[in-house]
């Protein structure tokens, strides 16, 4: 009998020790998508969320990761991989809601006048209140900020680095356009715009002009930039990514011949643009028999690798 209490008291410390361990364990947390409300200055009228991984360094880079139209920033972040990237690198990734409407439903302002000039108001505008809140409430790190986007948020990508060269690093725009390129609102909707009707072309000067009058005096360095486009995309066509390219080469003082071409993957073809230094100021990527539906697998992280994550 007193073999058997013995054995039955030691079982009920080690049933005490279990339960106590699972009452005063430390709970494991999981990070989500949170809708700040208040985030200063907002002449966009965006919603912003914004997603902080558990794990992160003290003082995190910020990714600015822009929907397309119809899309929102809860959309991008389940249909896009920038979150589980920010899990594993330590980012934090803001993601904006377009609230215009347009007949493209609603969408990224890229053809207002405001849109077009550092500190003109409109999005961008919006857009650098989200980035300064993330810097003051998360520690952001000011000389790591990052944006990208698809289709819409490509063109917001590529307006938020003409506007603000001062602000981003580096920026990876899917499936955009030009800077500059959509004349007004009314040149917005693909069936009656200019813009993406396929046949605007501009000297690599012209376009080069249109992000230098964006920030007048403005001399310091310049944002990297990697474009991605699909060669089928009947949306965005395809030849707007060389529109690009002159753009960009001409902005860095570069050659529009490519310092080299790549295949990272069997689909995607690369060409980057190096300065003397060679250092890579642009990456273009023609993705052969895409449509309009990128980013598609890895192509977040090809984006993240550039941003230097």
């Amino acid at each position: 009998m007193t073999a058997i209490r013995t054995v039955l008291a030691a079982v009920a410390g080690v049933l005490t020790l279990l339960v106590s361990g699972l009452v005063f364990a430390p709970q494991a947390t999981a990070a989500s998508l949170v809708e700040v409300t208040s985030f200063g200055s907002n002449p966009g009228n965006l919603r912003m969320h914004v997603y902080v991984p558990d794990s992160r360094p003290a003082k995190p880079a910020i990714v600015v990761a822009m929907h397309g139209c119809g899309g929102s920033g809860p959309g991008f972040y389940q249909g896009s991989e920038f979150a589980s990237l920010a899990d594993q690198r330590g980012f934090v990734v803001i993601y904006p809601t377009a609230t215009k409407q347009t007949a493209m439903s609603n969408c990224f302002d890229v053809w207002s006048d405001a849109s077009k000039h550092h500190n003109g108001g409109s999005d961008p505008a919006s857009v650098i209140s989200m980035v300064s809140y993330v810097e003051q409430h998360y520690n952001g790190d000011p000389q790591r900020i990052f944006v990208t986007g698809s289709s819409s948020g490509g063109m917001e990508t590529t307006a938020l680095l003409a506007d603000y060269p001062d602000v981003f690093k580096a920026g990876s725009a899917f499936m955009g356009v030009p800077f500059g390129c959509f004349a007004n609102e009314a040149d917005f909707p693909p069936w009656t715009s200019k813009c993406v009707g396929g046949n605007m072309h501009k000297t690599a000067q012209e376009w080069g002009n249109l992000v230098r009058q964006a920030f007048p005096g403005y001399s310091g360095a310049r944002p990297r930039v990697q474009l991605w486009h699909g060669t089928n995309d009947t949306l965005v066509p395809f030849q707007l990514m060389q529109e690009e390219t002159k753009q960009w080469t001409d902005v860095f003082g570069l050659s529009q011949t490519p310092t080299s071409t790549d295949q990272p993957q069997p689909s995607w073809t690369r060409q980057r643009f190096a300065g003397a230094d060679g250092a890579v100021r642009l990456e273009a990527i023609s993705v052969s028999g895409a449509g309009h539906q990128l980013p598609m697998g890895g192509m977040a992280a090809a984006a993240v690798q550039f941003f230097g994550l």
